[in-house]
């Protein structure tokens, strides 16, 4: 394409994005079907511009309102937010905009107020700081920056080393991750779904976060288990290997759409023993044949996302402080409901990915209170021990596991378990 082309595709992709109307990876998806014309590269070049500016755009922003002029707003941000060829780019601009980028270019960014060098709502940016003192911008460098690509090695299928010797194979270039014993990190971004081991079902995409939190699980053979808020299914996945696909395993979810895609994820996977469902809501009828009868249930609750702002940083400009304190009352709602199931000695795993103690350490420390003795706590770095989990007392705060992704190059997470006593 040809470089005024781009440019304009970049403009018309970021004004579609501003409006936050839909999540920016449906946003982005939709615009490269309608614009059939584009090629791998320049949707590359196009889909890593618009999450540059979402990751940075107070600051972006902030520079686009210099410009004097005709120019729109979207255009000069599509300008400042280009990820492609710096020749194509200035090919595409008028003398004016060249100027007026040298400029932009040559402000010393530290030298301006926080909010435009964290590029974070107030409702985020104030109690991670909190949390993290010294190391909240260490956290936000890592946010900012594009997330690795992991993979979970099917351990249904076949084991690490030998999905290691496939993929180099394949010159993809790959190495364990350091924590999950099933982990795969992959270096840049091979054309994966052509490969072998993922067209065999001998991996999945999985964050290394997500699949720590799969093996807090500890699901085991013959079982019955319920992913309550199951999604796409990646942890559901992970747990019917865990069973050896034997046993039953619910994956309950509101959204259908979501189920849907677990489809063909779970044909490729070789697994028999899930069984997908969609629910109403958290109290739905079906669930009480299962009250009292089930060894494991995950609650992966539904949350800000703000963990996960390395893939998906629109969330934090589509979600507020107001939409938090929201979700908690959810998240507290699908926990009480979700409990109900476990039969004695059973094991119930809450997990959010998110960096916010309002989703996290609150919503578990008020279970604890209302269950009182019904459920007793299971040190997460014990259980994250026992599933083979290196470096497990990294991983933990207290008896919890909070992950960060400056600290573990993972997606923030927090989880905590118990045993219903």
């Amino acid at each position: 394409m040809q470089p005024a082309a781009l440019l304009e595709a970049q403009t018309e992709l970021v004004g579609r994005v501003l409006r936050f109307e839909h999540p920016a990876d449906r946003v982005v998806g939709d615009f490269f079907r309608e614009q059939r014309r584009l090629g791998a590269r320049d949707r590359q070049v196009l889909a890593d511009g618009a999450y540059g500016l979402l990751r940075r755009l107070a600051l972006l922003r902030h520079l686009a309102s210099s410009a004097e002029g005709g120019t729109s707003l979207e255009r000069r941000l599509a300008i400042l937010a280009w990820r492609g060829d710096e020749r194509v780019l200035l090919a595409a601009l008028d003398e004016r905009e060249r100027d007026w980028l040298r400029r932009c270019r040559e402000i010393d960014v530290q030298a301006l107020p926080e909010p435009l060098r964290h590029n974070l709502p107030e409702w985020l940016a104030a109690p991670v700081r909190r949390r993290l003192g010294a190391e909240f911008w260490a956290w936000v460098d890592a946010v900012e920056a594009p997330a690795p690509l992991d993979l979970r090695v099917n351990a249904w299928k076949g084991d690490r080393p030998a999905v290691l010797e496939q993929l180099d194979r394949a010159a993809i270039a790959a190495s364990p991750t350091p924590y999950s014993p099933l982990g795969i990190r992959v270096a840049g971004k091979p054309a994966l779904q052509k490969s072998d081991p993922f067209e065999h079902g001998l991996v999945e995409v999985q964050d290394e976060g997500s699949q720590l939190l799969a093996l807090l699980v500890g699901a085991r053979r013959g079982e019955i288990v319920v992913d309550f808020c199951a999604g796409a299914g990646g942890k559901t996945l992970a747990l019917g290997a865990q069973m050896r696909n034997t046993g039953r395993l619910y994956a309950f979810d509101v959204s259908g759409h979501r189920l849907a895609a677990l489809q063909p994820r779970l044909a490729r996977s070789g697994l028999a023993n899930v069984h997908p469902a969609q629910l109403a809501h958290e109290r739905d009828a079906r669930l009480e044949r299962l009250v009292g009868k089930v060894d494991r249930v995950l609650v992966d609750a539904p949350c800000s996302g703000s963990g996960t702002l390395r893939r998906h940083p629109d969330l934090k400009w589509r979600q507020s402080g107001e939409s938090v304190a929201g979700l908690a009352v959810s998240q507290r709602s699908i926990l009480g409901a979700a409990a109900r199931l476990l039969k004695p000695g059973g094991r119930l795993v809450y997990a959010t990915c998110s960096v916010l103690d309002a989703e996290g350490e609150a919503v578990a420390d008020e279970f604890e209170r209302q269950a009182g003795s019904g459920f007793l706590r299971i040190p997460a770095r014990d259980a994250l021990a026992r599933a083979g989990v290196a470096g497990a007392e990294s991983l933990v705060e207290g008896d919890r596991m909070r992950l960060w992704s400056h600290r573990h190059a993972t997606d923030g997470f927090f989880a905590a378990l118990w045993q219903r006593s």
